[in-house]
């Protein structure tokens, strides 16, 4: 076998590290990340700092307890978050970003805060289509 037929073509290469490739490993990472409550848990993190499970749990309002461990033990998984017990009695658990965490939560935070401004925006973009496209 000829060293051209043991190394990728160019193209499949690149099709190995390209989320919208089916089998691209960095697609199903992508999907991990981007669901709503990692997202809104880094945003939290960044903004308050390490805290308790409860503190998450107030923060980040809605999320249940099953999907706020899921989902930190899946951002633990990545290298994003850290998860520290301090041993006290009862122990303290404290979760913070790791730099792979604040590097996207950096990256996270300004599509929520164009979130919170273009809402309005995007209300009124709902009420005419949902009007102009009757359900049912």
């Amino acid at each position: 076998m000829t060293t051209q037929e043991q190394q990728p073509a160019p193209a499949e290469e690149a099709r190995e590290r390209d989320v919208l490739a089916q089998r691209c490993p960095s697609r199903a990472v992508f999907a991990e990340l981007v669901d709503k409550w990692s997202m809104l848990i880094l945003m939290s993190l960044t903004e308050f700092g390490q805290q308790r499970f409860s503190e998450l749990q107030r923060g980040v309002d809605g999320v249940s307890r099953k999907m706020l461990t899921q989902s930190l033990r899946a951002l633990e998984r990545n290298g994003l978050v850290k998860r520290t017990v301090h041993p006290e009695t009862p122990p303290r658990v404290v979760y913070d970003l790791l730099p792979l965490g604040r590097e996207l939560a950096a990256l996270v935070a300004p599509i929520g805060h164009w979130t919170e401004e273009r809402t309005p925006l995007m209300l009124a973009a709902r009420a005419e289509f949902d009007e102009a496209h009757p359900a049912g």
